[in-house]
């Protein structure tokens, strides 16, 4: 019985790489077999390449998302256990020798409606300075018409969203009333506080928490109609690491400070929200994962087809030497290479997509003259796309399992040809 080499000695490969490599080239007898496994390929690459842009826009809307609102959010946000902050200023002071604290502004907060021709709109009204409001949050950057510097003490001006803007149909210069939650008790009875102010601004975050439920005022202002004569809320703080504002609230010196302080990070203020973008994320990893293994496992039936087209050429292989365990190795190197194939297909295309698919969007958008995310609709108008090692590496990991998990079904089938009963029938 003749042996089968280790080597082959022509092409200094292993013969089952060498065997595997020729069955997975297009021959007149197996082009049918060929053809569906280069659909398997496709589709293995196209899951793959779905499944990386997929990720890279969530991880740019993310992104986005998490910029807009740490631009209009303090990275922390002290204030005094009883409510009230009174040596705002000496605190604040001491906060900025910190190397870790970028900036520090006061703030004052409370609830109102905003009322004009019959029309009301509930709101968060904030006080804050703003020369130190620029220190911690680019409010004064996203207005849209009017001044931050507008707001003056004892000017009663206000700076609104464009989302209340449009509510109560807003101009700079409008007037507007604020209808306070406490009310006035006077000897008839109770009455409602109201408090007319100017718009001297209208302000876009992109975000709509701030957009259509938060409107700033003076500190002063804001005071007064809050009744905080003895101080303000609290201090809003601006880190050069807004990710390791938790490790600072560990370090903080809380007991240095004359008053009782209680530290609230953005991390968790915005809990919720980061959560749900994370558990999104990986649901629709998930859910994309599923579509590249459908296409891998389209690989079984792909090599099943082969062993039952090549039954009469393993038989002679057998006879020649090649053993059941070389014959497994034949057919899942064969699968490998199939598999690998759409891998590295689709890890390329998915990267060139994520890295290209702004230039995309707005290459369709100017073809076929529409916008896909309008701007006046939505506060995203673009569809920002931010591609990552770690998801590339984990899509590429996952995927090759898959791949590698398909053809040992059909080279276990294969290992089981017995040649004299195939042969018998040749």
């Amino acid at each position: 019985m003749l042996k089968t080499p280790l080597y082959c000695r022509i092409m200094f490969i292993p013969v089952e790489t060498f065997i595997a490599w020729r069955y997975t080239r297009a021959q007149r007898r197996t082009q049918l077999v060929s053809l569906i496994s280069a659909i398997s390929i496709s589709g293995v690459a196209l899951g793959i390449a779905a499944l990386l842009t997929i990720l890279s826009i969530m991880n740019g809307f993310g992104g986005e998302m998490r910029e807009r609102l740490l631009g209009m959010t303090a990275h922390l946000d002290i204030h005094a256990r009883d409510g009230v902050l009174r040596e705002w200023k000496t605190e604040g002071e001491r906060v900025a020798t910190r190397p870790e604290v970028r900036g520090w502004a006061p703030y004052v907060e409370g609830q109102a409606l905003l009322t004009r021709f019959n029309v009301v709109q509930g709101a968060q009204v904030r006080g804050i300075d703003p020369r130190r409001e620029a220190s911690v949050s680019v409010l004064g950057e996203r207005m849209r018409a009017g001044s931050l510097n507008a707001l003056q003490a004892g000017r009663f001006r206000i700076v609104v969203g464009r989302g209340i803007a449009d509510a109560l149909r807003l101009e700079v210069g409008d007037q507007i009333m604020l209808v306070l939650a406490e009310p006035l008790r006077t000897a008839s009875g109770m009455l409602p506080r109201l408090k007319r102010f100017t718009v001297a601004g209208i302000f876009e975050a992109g975000v709509q928490e701030f957009d259509s439920a938060t409107v700033f005022v003076h500190l002063d202002d804001a005071q007064r109609i809050f009744r905080r004569y003895e101080g303000v809320d609290g201090l809003h703080l601006r880190l050069h690491d807004p990710f390791g504002v938790t490790a600072f609230s560990t370090i903080f010196p809380v007991e240095l400070f004359a008053e009782p302080l209680v530290l609230m990070p953005w991390t968790s203020t915005h809990a919720n929200l980061f959560r749900a973008l994370e558990t999104e994320k990986i649901v629709m990893f998930v859910i994309l994962l599923l579509s590249v293994g459908v296409a891998a496992f389209n690989l079984v039936s792909t090599l099943v087809m082969g062993v039952t087209e090549k039954a009469s050429e393993i038989a002679i292989l057998q006879t020649l030497g090649l053993t059941s365990q070389r014959v497994l190795r034949v057919f899942f190197t064969q699968g490998a290479l199939i598999g690998a194939a759409g891998v590295t297909v689709g890890t390329v295309l998915g990267v060139a997509l994520a890295s290209n698919i702004e230039r995309i969007i707005a290459v369709l958008e100017t073809t076929f003259g529409f916008k896909i995310l309008a701007p006046d609709v939505y506060y995203i108008s673009h569809i920002p796309a931010r591609l990552e090692a770690a998801d590339v590496w984990l899509t590429l990991g996952f995927s090759l399992l898959l791949c590698l998990a398909a053809p040992l079904y059909p080279a276990w089938l294969a290992s089981r040809t017995r040649p004299a009963e195939v042969l018998r029938h040749e």
